[in-house]
């Protein structure tokens, strides 16, 4: 990933005159400094700046307050997230109650505010027909996965369980590679904490979705390479 020009120190935006990075950095969670774009400038990023990073520089961001702010890549935070989507899809053929979207589904929660859910479910009652479906709907996911990396701060992430409860959602599951846990929340507090030892279910949203920690966090590979 290309290196970004340090942030300034004094940035003033529209929405919060006079504030300093340190400042904004608050709000948007205490994240590492080099995940918030400084071009546009901060306080002055709109949707169609988001959507320009997205589809035509292929760099997810969100749009939080005029700022927009990457989400991190890795591969295994990736490939945990395509294998739980591949998971929910098999569920969903079955069980035909809405549709998913990946890391690059850009929804619009509030004005001004646009979140990258790593999935995102949404029931079939939400979604607008393909004709009326803008680049950035109006939609709240019913069940926002976040895959968690080291660079998403506990600030950060209840700063998301909120505003997803808020917009609507009624499940959250943030996903952790390196404990290989998942918390549940269908509260912005209110949390279960599962280990590999337990069965992640999709209670009232999903009835009758069951994935065993232990399928989502090991091996979904051999390696076929021959000894020589």
């Amino acid at each position: 990933m290309a290196a970004k020009p340090p942030a300034p120190i004094a940035q003033v935006t529209r929405s919060h005159p006079g504030q300093t990075f340190a400042d904004l950095n608050a709000r948007l969670g205490d994240i590492p400094p080099d995940r918030i774009l400084v071009d546009p400038p901060p306080g002055t990023a709109t949707e169609a700046d988001l959507l320009h990073f997205v589809e035509v520089r292929n760099v997810l961001c969100e749009l939080v307050d005029g700022v927009l702010v990457e989400k991190p890549l890795g591969w295994k935070e990736s490939s945990l997230a395509m294998w739980l989507g591949f998971k929910l899809r098999e569920y969903l053929m079955e069980n035909n109650l809405g549709d998913l979207g990946g890391a690059d589904s850009t929804l619009r929660l509030a004005p001004g505010l646009v979140r990258l859910p790593d999935i995102a479910f949404v029931l079939c009652e939400k979604i607008p027909e393909e004709e009326d479906l803008p680049s950035i709907p109006n939609i709240a996911p019913d069940l926002a996965v976040e895959v968690v990396s080291s660079s998403n701060t506990p600030k950060e992430m209840a700063r998301k369980r909120s505003e997803y409860f808020k917009a609507g959602t009624s499940l959250v599951w943030q996903v952790y590679p390196k404990s290989k846990t998942v918390e549940v929340f269908t509260a912005p507090e209110r949390r279960r904490t599962l280990t590999v030892e337990d069965t992640l279910d999709g209670g009232r949203l999903l009835p009758g979705f069951r994935l065993p920690l232990k399928t989502l966090f090991g091996r979904r590979g051999k390696d076929s390479r021959r000894r020589k």
